[in-house]
């Protein structure tokens, strides 16, 4: 009896054995790169190319160290040896040196006082904590869930295993812990700080560039050892796609990964601080939805005590926090020859904004954009301080927007079923753009630019809804094939804008500023049909049933700013200046600009020959004028200043609320848009930000910029960004070379 138990132990242990066996040689064979089964060989096939067309992060630079010389950083072979070959320095990285050498490198550059230690302490991500001080608990939550994107970026940045992952979402997004710091000796960043003259008036500081200590060769940190885990160096930086989704709600959550990494890699040992606090203040405003009024002026302090950074950040609402924790990451950065995150130990920055409105238009008409595309562009927007998406969602060429009153709008005028936006969507993106201190503005373009979607009318006993739709010859009814422009006779056409006010207004939050539209208006196609009416004032009239519509679907409230395309219409006195403003996309030395002013408009600024990031790129049709050249370069974007060119007085700039760069898409999809928008985009959010003086003529743009800039367009590069670059990366490896 006994021989036979002792039998089928045997059999059993001999299964598992088998079994076992079974089991590795099936994923040794599904591992291997031979034959598999032809599922499987497209599967893999396709992550492969999906890899290829990953961007990497700024590639690590091993065979170069720098050094501060005269305030510039100086490219020096790696390693340098003495006479007996022994390697005598710690290389210094591009970015290390860059942040610890000469001027400050932040982007808007701050606009009130800055002053900057160039002494760096080596953290990592499980050392930073947030801190909160609002009486405001929707305050307190909405910049809880910031914060989880500021540690995302952090994570992404420091190239943490999984942080791809976690974040496989539009640039720049969420989530993400930390790690402890270790037991080397920090470098002293007890070293004063050199403040910027902070009792001079704010205009005179206009043109200042702040100045840091300078402190003796420690500046950039004692010597560390390598982290083991060089792998960290081969990371590859995943575009985002949708940081939301993996994000939690308390931040808990997201520290939790970075922690179990750091015990794991053993970073803690290699850091100079154990904690990263960052304390947040808010106790003024408890709104969380942008408004003209908004303060969005901030103070950051950075002090360093023991082993603990305190990072104090004061503002007045929530949006002006929000810009300050987008000035606290680009005081951190990636050291790779530590594998560490490093921070600058003192700084001390008072900011606040030149203009209130600093826009950007993408038309998502034209071509369609995917809800992740247009996160990433307001990721860039946060980074850059811009505050305003200006989404321009529908055109003539199609209607993406999926109506809950009116589906048929979409059914008629989207390009397929999966190119459209759900009104799930827009709350998304305008929930996405709240965290990142942006405001969504939805435009329905009308009455022109309004064909493409509307011509079911007549099928629900609404009537002819718009206009001309598609009529040949397009150039004698409108600007651009196809035509279309709405009836603004027909009652209806007035409830359906209402209707879709009504939507967007509650997908979007409250505002108070609103785009009606009102670009381009063809005469010639009203006069088809109405050729015994005034049509100037039949425009007028459009203008103003669509207010009293938008009023209504805003609660019966109006918002208080309502503003329209500038044409050869809307110097016509039929609308109001106290409740108009006029967007000017014009030249900007064509006689319109002073006329609005004078008329006491007050403007935005998107002039054609400056903030118009389509231009450029060739004649798309064979009839008409279908594109605007040169190509307006960064340069051209960061010098344009209309109020200085205008001369306007102190009265007349105060109708100026500020500046929107436009991305039209003819020539544009998915493809091409961070290359086309950014660093361009961000070089206009540095002139409504900071609005830094300039007596040098033409596109003749300071040294100090190009620095700046380069550095910021390779900080979204790292972030996921495809940003494209502004000169050779010789150039970009040898500050002040090349310009």
């Amino acid at each position: 009896m006994l021989k036979m138990a002792l039998t089928v132990s045997l059999r059993r242990v001999l299964l598992m054995l088998l079994t076992a066996t079974v089991f590795i040689l099936m994923v040794l064979y599904w591992n291997q790169d031979g034959i598999k089964p032809q599922a499987f060989i497209v599967e893999k096939s396709m992550k492969r190319r999906a890899d290829v067309n990953k961007r990497p992060p700024i590639p690590d630079e091993k065979l170069w160290t720098y050094k501060c010389e005269n305030e510039r950083c100086v490219r020096h072979s790696y390693p340098t040896k003495d006479g007996g070959g022994v390697s005598t320095d710690r290389r210094i990285p591009f970015m290390t040196c860059a942040m610890t050498c000469g001027e400050v490198n932040i982007w808007p550059h701050p606009t009130i006082k800055t002053a900057i230690s160039s002494v760096s302490l080596k953290f990592t991500m499980e050392d930073v904590q947030l801190r909160m001080d609002t009486p405001h608990s929707v305050v307190e939550t909405q910049f809880k869930q910031a914060f989880a994107y500021f540690l995302s970026d952090l994570r992404r940045i420091q190239r943490l295993p999984g942080a791809d992952e976690s974040s496989d979402g539009a640039g720049g997004g969420g989530g993400g812990g930390g790690g402890t710091g270790g037991r080397d000796s920090a470098t002293d960043a007890n070293t004063g700080v050199r403040s910027q003259s902070p009792e001079r008036p704010q205009q005179q500081q206009r043109h200042k560039r702040a100045r840091r200590d300078i402190v003796d060769d420690v500046a950039v940190g004692g010597g560390s050892e390598q982290l083991a885990a060089v792998a960290f160096h081969h990371q590859r930086a995943r575009r985002h796609v949708d940081i939301g989704r993996s994000l939690g709600n308390s931040l808990g959550e997201n520290m939790a990964p970075a922690a179990i990494l750091s015990n794991v890699f053993n970073t803690r040992r290699h850091c100079d601080i154990d904690t990263l606090l960052v304390q947040v203040e808010v106790h003024k405003s408890g709104e969380i939805n942008l408004s003209l009024d908004t303060d969005e002026s901030y103070k950051l302090s950075v002090a360093h005590e023991r082993r603990t950074i305190n990072v104090h950040i004061t503002a007045n609402s929530f949006f002006g926090a929000r810009h300050a924790l987008s000035t606290l990451q680009q005081l951190i950065w990636y050291d790779d020859e530590d594998n560490l995150l490093r921070i600058l130990s003192k700084a001390i920055i008072i900011d606040t904004p030149r203009f209130r409105y600093r826009g950007l238009m993408l038309d998502t008409s034209r071509h369609y954009f995917s809800v992740e595309a247009i996160k990433r562009t307001i990721v860039g927007m946060s980074h850059a301080k811009l505050n305003r998406f200006h989404w321009h969602i529908t055109d003539t060429q199609s209607f993406p927007y999926v109506s809950k009153y009116f589906p048929e709008m979409a059914a008629h005028g989207a390009y397929s079923e999966h190119e459209t936006y759900t009104p799930e969507d827009v709350r998304d993106v305008a929930a996405f753009a709240r965290l990142h201190g942006v405001q969504v503005l939805p435009e329905i373009d009308a009455p022109a630019h309004a064909g493409n979607g509307w011509e079911w009318g007549p099928k629900r006993g609404l009537g002819e809804l718009s206009l001309c739709i598609n009529q040949q010859p397009w150039s004698f009814y409108c600007g651009e094939p196809p035509c279309g422009q709405l009836n603004p006779k027909n009652n209806n056409t007035y409830l359906v804008l209402q209707r879709l006010y009504e939507e967007l207004l509650n997908a979007t939050g409250p505002t108070d500023y609103f785009h009606l539209g009102g670009d381009e208006v063809n005469l010639e196609c009203w006069g088809q049909y109405f050729n015994d009416t005034d049509l100037r004032g039949l425009w007028c009239d459009f203008m103003l049933n669509a207010l009293a519509r938008l009023k209504i679907a805003n609660n019966n409230v109006e918002p208080r700013v309502v503003s329209v395309w500038s044409s050869g219409l809307t110097n016509t006195k039929c609308l109001p200046n106290s409740r108009f403003a006029v967007q000017v996309w014009g030249g900007s030395t064509w006689q319109e600009n002073y006329d609005l002013i004078d008329n006491g408009f007050n403007v935005i600024f998107s002039h054609v020959d400056a903030w118009y990031l389509d231009c450029g790129f060739g004649n798309w049709r064979s009839t008409g004028e279908g594109a605007c050249s040169p190509y307006r370069t960064w340069q051209n974007v960061y010098k344009h200043r209309p109020w200085e060119r205008m001369r306007l007085n102190k009265a007349q700039r105060k109708q100026v609320l500020g500046g929107e760069a436009c991305m039209w898409t003819e020539q544009t999809d998915e493809y091409q848009l961070d290359n086309r928008l950014w660093p361009r985009a961000a070089a206009l959010g540095e002139r409504l930000w900071s609005d830094l003086d300039d007596d040098r003529e033409f596109d003749v743009v300071p040294q100090d910029v190009f620095k700046r800039m380069s550095v910021f367009r390779n900080r979204l590069v790292e972030l996921g960004l495809e940003a494209e670059p502004i000169f050779p990366k010789f150039c970009a490896q040898h500050p002040g070379e090349c310009i």
